[in-house]
């Protein structure tokens, strides 16, 4: 492991403090076409310093609040198999307090089922937000590529509800069709009004165990270019927003995790951006639903100096 940027230049908290965990893992084994997904976690956590603290959607200062503790680099090792640096992720993630809201920053996707293995070991389910299916049983030659995640999971005794889908394999199609543990929501079926709120429902109505896993590809990539697999179509910002104001509108949630993966910087940075900008989002919406708001000012913003 290695030290990696700050969140919005804050110092980290110790980590048996910390409201949030933020775990960057710069995984890049599996990629299938734009390489750089191992340099994200840092781009991302860099662009965060352009971010203002208040929270406009919310309307608060999250970080007033709540303290927030970046980790060390989960850094890939070569000399591990595929199998062994995942199993090293799954013991260094279980090792780490549970208290928290816990975010992965990718890398690659393939990272999502050894993350949701011990972040919420029981059946739950997983809101699955890609452009892809990710149902491969194997892809290239490794069940841990970025293509397989989904099949992982489902291994695990989740729940899967997948939205945003627009490329997916024919195999895929009719596992889902026999399958009663996927909720599929196909990206042209929610341009639609009426499947857009069927779809926002079912997000609303989510009990239980929860994790969340975000492929920035679920995005249009007028939105957000810098992918490691873009394909046309998908999600645009406000409609990320309507998703995340479902999930946490359940005051009650149990979100066990979140991960946010595939980003390719890119030269516009808009990709970095849009990432670094959900990042405080997932952060605030969360907070307020936990009801950090109304806690007293001691938190990471209260410790710097920045006006």
């Amino acid at each position: 492991m290695s030290d990696t940027s700050q969140f919005l230049a804050m110092p980290d908290a110790a980590i048996d403090e910390a409201d949030i965990l933020l775990l960057p893992i710069p995984l890049e084994r599996t990629v299938s076409f734009k390489p750089g997904t191992a340099e994200a976690p840092k781009a991302i956590l860099d662009t965060t310093e352009q971010l203002e603290f208040y929270e406009e959607d919310a309307g608060w200062s999250p970080f007033k609040h709540m303290k927030l503790s970046v980790l060390p680099d989960f850094t890939d090792d070569r000399s591990l198999s595929d199998a062994e640096f995942h199993a090293k992720l799954t013991e260094y993630v279980a090792s780490l307090p549970k208290d928290n809201l816990f975010i992965g920053l990718g890398g690659e996707h393939s990272l999502t089922p050894s993350l949701v293995e011990t972040r919420m070991p029981e059946p739950g389910t997983v809101l699955f937000l890609d452009a892809h299916a990710d149902m491969r049983t194997s892809y290239e030659g490794s069940k841990y590529s970025h293509a397989c995640p989904v099949t992982r999971l489902l291994g695990q005794g989740h729940k899967i509800v997948m939205a945003g889908i627009r490329s997916i394999y024919e195999s895929e199609v009719k596992v889902i069709e026999k399958n009663p543990n996927i909720s599929l929501f196909l990206d042209w079926d929610l341009r639609g009004k009426g499947q857009w709120e069927s779809f926002l429902q079912r997000v609303n109505s989510l009990e239980g165990p929860v994790y969340l896993s975000i492929d920035m590809d679920v995005f249009n990539p007028a939105t957000v270019p810098g992918v490691g697999t873009p394909q046309p179509g998908g999600f645009f910002w406000y409609q990320m927003i309507e998703v995340l104001e479902s999930l946490f509108s359940r005051k009650e949630i149990d979100l066990r995790g979140v991960d946010m993966v595939e980003i390719v910087p890119e030269a516009s940075r808009v990709s970095e951006m849009t990432a670094a900008k959900l990042l405080l989002k997932i952060i605030s919406f969360w907070g307020c639903a936990k009801g950090y708001n109304l806690k007293p000012e001691a938190g990471s913003q209260t410790q710097i100096d920045y006006e």
